[in-house]
């Protein structure tokens, strides 16, 4: 299901003085009559609106594995996660001085969201639950403190500020996961099959079968010489 009507940033996200796309993205979801950072059944809940719950998490879907079992059978649960179609890098001194801003040549798409919910597939089937993906524009702070990883010459990602949100997705049944399968993916069907359909990496095809199959909608059916196959249940 699409949701191609979604409210407008507020002019200042993206400025905010809170170090945290967790903290903009709220504000950005954030209507009339919403309760902010409310303790439900032990849990604080980023935003309770009506009876709905909704939880942001940006990163590590696996984190909210305990919380959401123990709140989706009392509770309407959107659980809402971006991916940044667009990045820039923006490089910064140890302090916080501006150094550079480039483009990111690495576009996310909707369907990186199986990365996260590989961490996760025994929940997706359950009725209270909703999955939004914000499609954004990100920028990605880099800070030269000698302190992250070898990979990026021991710069820190330090912060993630949120630009804008392009669009939205929800996904809440088995046919709304599946009609993100390319229309031309043969049945039964590979990893490899999967991967050059979707012009994505065979890691992430892997992770979007495992996920698929743990959650009951599509089945393992034998295999093709080494590669599994998989059939729409």
């Amino acid at each position: 299901m699409n949701d191609n009507q979604h409210p407008k940033p507020s002019p200042h996200i993206g400025t905010l003085a809170e170090k945290s796309l967790h903290a903009a993205l709220k504000e950005w979801l954030a209507q009339p009559g919403d309760q902010p950072e409310v303790r439900v059944d032990g849990f604080v809940i980023d935003i309770v609106r009506g009876n709905r719950l909704i939880e942001i998490q940006t990163k590590h879907l696996g984190a909210m594995k305990r919380k959401l079992a123990q709140l989706l059978p009392h509770h309407p649960i959107q659980l809402v996660h971006p991916i940044a179609a667009e990045k820039w890098i923006v490089r910064q001194t140890a302090d916080g001085q501006p150094i550079s801003r480039r483009k990111s040549p690495k576009r996310g798409q909707i369907i990186d969201v199986f990365a996260e919910l590989v961490r996760i597939p025994h929940l997706l089937p359950h009725p209270n639950l909703t999955v939004t993906v914000l499609v954004t524009q990100q920028e990605e702070i880099w800070r030269d403190d000698g302190q992250g990883s070898w990979r990026r010459k021991r710069w820190s990602v330090y912060d993630h500020r949120l630009l804008d949100v392009v669009n939205q997705q929800s996904f809440q049944s088995a046919e709304d996961w599946l009609a993100l399968l390319p229309g031309n993916l043969p049945q039964p069907f590979t990893n490899q099959n999967l991967a050059a359909a979707w012009n994505c990496s065979t890691n992430l095809a892997q992770k979007t079968t495992y996920t698929l199959r743990h959650a009951g909608f599509v089945q393992a059916v034998g295999k093709q010489g080494n590669a599994r196959l998989y059939q729409i249940d």
